[in-house]
C-alpha cells in the first residue's frame, strides 16, 4: 500500500518505451549529467522478490553508496582546507600572512579537526562495514559458531548505526569546510569549483533522511553504550582531560535522550532528534580523535582538543535548548 511494498524492476534500453525529457540544469557536479527518465509501455523483468525493491535492495545500494559519500566529503573537506591553509599563508594583509590573524587561523584550525574528525569516523565506520561483511562471505562458506554469530549481529548494528553518522555529518563538515575555505579567500574565492560540495548533504539520502535512520539509535541506547565502551579505552595521560570531558558531553546526551524518550511525545522526539542526532556524533568524534592521538599525537593532539573544545559547545547549545524547550511551544513552529 506504501513505498514499503515496492518491487524492483530490471529495463533493457534496447526494447524502447524510455525517452530522456531533458538533461538537468544543476548547481554543480557538471561531470555526472542528470536526466529525467519517461517510461511509456516499457518491458522490463522483476529483480528478486515482490515488495523487497526498495527494503532491502535500495537500502542495501544506498547504504554502500551512502559510505561512498562519506569519503567523497572528507575528500572535498581535505581539498577545502588545503586551499584555505595555502591562501592564509600567502596572502598578505597590513604587512603580515592572514594566517597570523586570529580570526582566521581559529577558522583554519576548525576546519582541520573537523576533517580530521570526519575521517576517524569514516574510517570507524568502515572497520565495522568491513568485519560484518567478512563474516557474511565466511557464512556462505560454512556454518558461523556461535562467537562468529554474535560477532556478525555485533558488527552489522554498529555498521548500520554508524553509517548514517558518516554520511550525515562528513557531508555538512564538507560544505561547512568549504563556505570558510571561501570566506578566507575574500573575494577572490567567490568561485563555481566549491559549488560541488553542496550535492553531498543531498544526494543518496539527505541529512535529515540521515537523522531518520539514525534517531532508534539514539532512543534504544546503541550510541549510548558504544560511547561507554569506548570510555574503558586507555588513552594517553595528556588526553585524559579531554576524555574526562567527553564523558560529561556524553552524560548531557543521555540526560537529554531519556527526558525526550520519557516525554513520551513523538511529535517532540522528531523535533528534536536532528539535534540528538549530532549529540552522538560530536561525542562519537571526540572519542575517536582521542584514541588517534593517544597513538599519534604528533598528528593529532592538536585537533582533538580543538574538535573537544568545538564538541563540547554544540554539546552545550542542543542540551540547552532540549532542556528548556516545551512540547507546546512546538506549536511555534508549525505553519
Amino acid at each position: 500500500k506504501d513505498g514499503r511494498g515496492l518491487s524492483m524492476f530490471i529495463y533493457d534500453k534496447r526494447d524502447g518505451g524510455v525517452n530522456v525529457r531533458r538533461i538537468e540544469n544543476k548547481l554543480g557536479i557538471h561531470g555526472s549529467p542528470t536526466c529525467e527518465l519517461v517510461y511509456k509501455n516499457a518491458k522490463c523483468e522483476l529483480c528478486g522478490d515482490r515488495k523487497l525493491g526498495l527494503i532491502k535492495y535500495v537500502m542495501a545500494l544506498m547504504n554502500g553508496a551512502r559510505l561512498g559519500i562519506a569519503a567523497q566529503s572528507v575528500g572535498l573537506s581535505q581539498a577545502a582546507y588545503n586551499e584555505g591553509l595555502a591562501y592564509a599563508k600567502d596572502r598578505k594583509q597590513f604587512g603580515k600572512a592572514i594566517i597570523e590573524f586570529p580570526a582566521v587561523y581559529d577558522m583554519l584550525a576548525i576546519m582541520k579537526a573537523k576533517l580530521d574528525a570526519g575521517r576517524a569516523l569514516l574510517y570507524q565506520t568502515s572497520r565495522y562495514v568491513d568485519i560484518y561483511k567478512a563474516l557474511d562471505d565466511i557464512a556462505r562458506e560454512r556454518k558461523l559458531t556461535p562467537e562468529e554469530r554474535q560477532e556478525q549481529k555485533k558488527y552489522a548494528k554498529l555498521a548500520d548505526s554508524f553509517t548514517p553518522l558518516a554520511k550525515g555529518m562528513n557531508s555538512e563538515y564538507a560544505n561547512q569546510n568549504a563556505y570558510d575555505s571561501i570566506q578566507i579567500h575574500g573575494g577572490s574565492g567567490f568561485m563555481l569549483e566549491y559549488r560541488d560540495a553542496r550535492i553531498t548533504s543531498i544526494y543518496e539520502g539527505t541529512t535529515q533522511l540521515q537523522t531518520v535512520a539514525a534517531i532508534r539509535y539514539v532512543t534504544n541506547g546503541s550510541y549510548a553504550a558504544t560511547l561507554r565502551d569506548y570510555e574503558l579505552i586507555p588513552c594517553s595521560e595528556e588526553m585524559q582531560p579531554l576524555l574526562d570531558r567527553v564523558k560529561e558531553m556524553t552524560n548531557k546526551f543521555e540526560a537529554c535522550t531519556n527526558a525526550v524518550k520519557e516525554s513520551g511525545n513523538q511529535e517532540l522526539l522528531d523535533f528534536v532528534a536532528r539535534r540528538l542526532y549530532e549529540m552522538a556524533a560530536v561525542c562519537v568524534m571526540s572519542h575517536l580523535l582521542i584514541q588517534d592521538a593517544t597513538k599519534a599525537p604528533e598528528l593529532f593532539a592538536k585537533s582533538a582538543l580543538v574538535y573537544v573544545n568545538y564538541a563540547e559547545a554544540e554539546i552545550e547549545k542542543h542540551f540547552n535548548f532540549i532542556r528548556k524547550f516545551k512540547a507546546e511551544e512546538l506549536d511555534g513552529y508549525r505553519k
